[in-house]
């Protein structure tokens, strides 16, 4: 839920069908030859190019399109509103009925997700189709696959609806370079509109451990509801037994069912009473708990059986009326109390997951999985998946550890620190498929200060960032590693925009890697970097240092510095420091400046630049004396892209210059 406020049915369904294949027959149709053995990946690259960096996972990614299939490879495409776009690593494989991909386990594992899409119901709203497992052509297992959660259409904040008309005619739009509502005679606008958010994944317990080198096959079975499923990946892990907590304090001893057939709050709540009281911490065993609203915790620590084993599963619930908040719905969650009610303390949360039912996003709605105020506390070890945001908290608060989380198919972001939150760390979280930033810092109306996000793996937000800080002081994003963003944003952005406070202090980038990133931004119709700073707001004039990171494959700029034309002249980003970075690939340039200021640069290492490598417009007032932004080389700069001639602050601005892609990353 990063602030993003700027700005017949059967006839619909099957032509968003219609026009995903036909993005899938633009692409060339081959079959990849059988493996012999099993394609690791990391963000769909050989680890050996990301060591080191994102998060230490228990589980081995395996891409599809690196498997053996009798389906169809579809992409690479970068391009949104198609299924490849939103693939990891832009590849994917698609099975009709009766087609099949197949994996070879690199190491023994009893447990698999799954990430795939299915077409929607042609009047929104989805579907559910099987899907079967086999290992080694034996222990059959079926999954059924939903579309429910998925399919999303239109302008912001979106529709499940495919027929709808745009929900503001009112706004510039690139597909006609207009405002439909002031255009004559008026746009006809293609249907469903933007058709975005197309995957989900689900997690299978096999039931047995299997070896390395056994064969999971994933097959469509013939007479499949859905007319196509596309495979993205499959990722195996050996799941640990479940874990008891002795001493703890039992929830079905107050009445919690753990088949999921009851309404299990009340006796939780009650569960975490008595905790406090004893000073013991709760215990979630084994098993699956109806939860339809949020629980508050205040000093107590809630401990799970393993968030394979442990799960916490609400419908969303229409509220009689909205809630002071403005909330029209509520669902499962766990919250700290707010931070004008004091906030909570001391909540330690662990080894369990939280599914939600949230499948439109309302931008007032609070049906996150964790939110509030939460100080002096931890969340560690948690499964977060189809809530609006994994974990949005509004400060101010202090001193929270979010660690070792797996964060996937979130309507809006995957991770918020809303407001004053301060001292904090976000460490060793996956986070996979939201719909808006991955991992966030806004400070709106107070500062976040003296945080860190660091070792964190992201992949495959559908809008706008992997990465953001919106204001703040002191704040670091360190060693993260940050693939495949979609659309109107990038890997890594520094923005100062959406009414935050200003940044002050330092702002430090260090050791982070971005992979196939740099989107293409709607409204402006140009490319972004995949780091992207943006004055907008206010100047950005904190002591900015951006030492040791990876750009690779970037789809456009690596870097890019910009102002909104409309205060072009009021605002600017007067410093910037860039040492030890490496870019491997860019469709575009390295530097692409288009603000005031200034930025120095010391061993900048680049290869396969697709155009310029500095393509240095300035504030577009073009004057006499060069371009309003400044570079300055303090040596070791290898590749050729910051050639003298470009120095101080030669005018090179191509406006919109052409996209050479670049050849895929390899070792430096």
């Amino acid at each position: 839920m990063s602030p993003r406020r700027a700005r017949t049915a059967a006839g619909a369904g099957a032509l968003a069908c219609a026009l995903l294949l036909t993005a899938f027959d633009a692409t060339a149709a081959r079959r990849p030859a059988p493996e012999a053995r099993p394609v690791v990946t990391r963000a769909a690259l050989d680890p050996k190019l990301v060591a080191g960096r994102g998060a230490e996972v228990p589980f081995d990614e395996q891409e599809a399109e690196n498997a053996t299939t009798n389906g169809r490879v579809i992409g690479p495409d970068r391009t949104p509103y198609t299924l490849p776009s939103e693939a990891s690593g832009r590849t994917a494989v698609q099975l009709k009925p009766g087609q099949h991909v197949e994996f070879v386990l690199p190491r023994a594992a009893n447990a698999i997700t799954v990430r795939y899409s299915i077409p929607d119901a042609p009047e929104g709203g989805g579907i559910t189709a099987p899907l079967d497992v086999t290992v080694d052509g034996r222990h059959r297992k079926r999954m059924t696959l939903t579309s429910q959660y998925s399919w999303l259409y239109n302008q912001y904040p979106f529709t499940n609806d495919p027929q709808a008309d745009l929900l503001h005619p009112d706004w510039w739009i690139t597909e006609c370079s207009c405002v439909p509502a002031d255009t004559t005679p008026a746009p006809q606008i293609t249907k469903p509109f933007r058709p975005t958010h197309f995957y989900d994944e689900q997690r299978l317990l096999l039931g047995r451990t299997h070896k390395a080198g056994e064969r999971v096959r994933l097959t469509v079975p013939r007479g499949s509801r859905a007319a196509w499923t596309v495979i993205d990946l499959l990722d195996s892990e050996l799941v640990a037994p479940p874990r008891a907590v002795r001493g703890g304090v039992d929830v079905r001893a107050f009445g919690a069912d753990p088949t999921g057939r009851r309404d299990a709050a009340p006796a939780i709540e009650r569960a975490i009473g008595a905790a406090r009281r004893l000073g013991r911490p709760v215990y979630l065993p084994p098993g699956t708990y109806q939860v339809n609203r949020h629980i508050v915790v205040d000093d107590v620590t809630i401990t799970g059986a393993g968030s394979w084993y442990t799960i916490l599963k609400g419908r969303e619930v229409t509220l009689d009326r909205p809630a002071p908040d403005g909330s029209r719905h509520t669902g499962v969650g766990l919250y700290g109390k707010s931070a004008a009610s004091g906030g909570s303390r001391n909540v330690h949360l662990s080894g369990f997951a939280i599914e939600g039912d949230v499948r439109e996003r309302i931008d007032d709605d609070q049906v996150n999985a964790i939110g509030g105020a939460m100080s002096d506390s931890t969340v560690r070890g948690l499964y977060l998946h189809r809530t609006k945001v994994g974990l949005w908290f509004d400060g101010p608060m202090s001193n929270v550890q979010v660690t070792d989380n797996v964060v996937t198919d979130q309507i809006a972001d995957g991770l918020n620190f809303h407001t004053g939150v301060t001292d904090s760390v976000v460490r060793n979280n996956f986070v996979r498929n939201t719909g808006d930033d991955a991992l966030a810092m806004w400070s709106q109306g107070t500062a976040d200060a003296d945080n860190v996000i660091s070792r964190n793996t992201v992949q495959s937000p559908t809008l706008a960032n992997g990465i953001a800080v919106y204001g703040g002081r002191d704040n670091t994003v360190t060693g993260n590693l940050v693939a495949d963003p979609v659309r109107e944003g990038s890997a890594l952005h520094a923005g100062a925009r959406f009414g935050a406070e200003p940044f002050t202090g330092g702002l430090r980038f260090t050791d982070n890697t971005t992979v196939r990133a740099g989107t293409f931004e709607l409204n402006w119709r140009i490319g972004l970097g995949a780091l992207w700073l943006y004055a907008l707001d206010r100047s950005i004039d904190a002591d900015i240092r951006v030492t040791g990171d990876h750009y690779l494959d970037s789809t456009y700029n690596a870097i890019m510095l910009v102002s909104e034309f409309g205060v072009k002249d009021q605002y600017g980003i007067p410093e910037v420091h860039f040492k030890d970075i490496r870019v491997d690939g860019t469709g575009t340039s390295v530097v692409s400046a288009r603000v005031r200021g200034s930025a120095t640069f010391e061993n900048v290492d680049a290869r396969n630049v697709g155009a310029v490598g500095v393509n240095n417009c300035g504030a577009f007032n073009f004057p006499p004396t060069g371009s309003e932004f400044g570079l300055t080389d303090r040596g070791g700069n290898d590749g050729g892209w910051l050639d003298d001639w470009l120095l101080p602050n030669t005018i090179t601005c191509d406006d919109r210059p052409p996209v050479v892609p670049p050849p895929g990353p390899s070792p430096w």
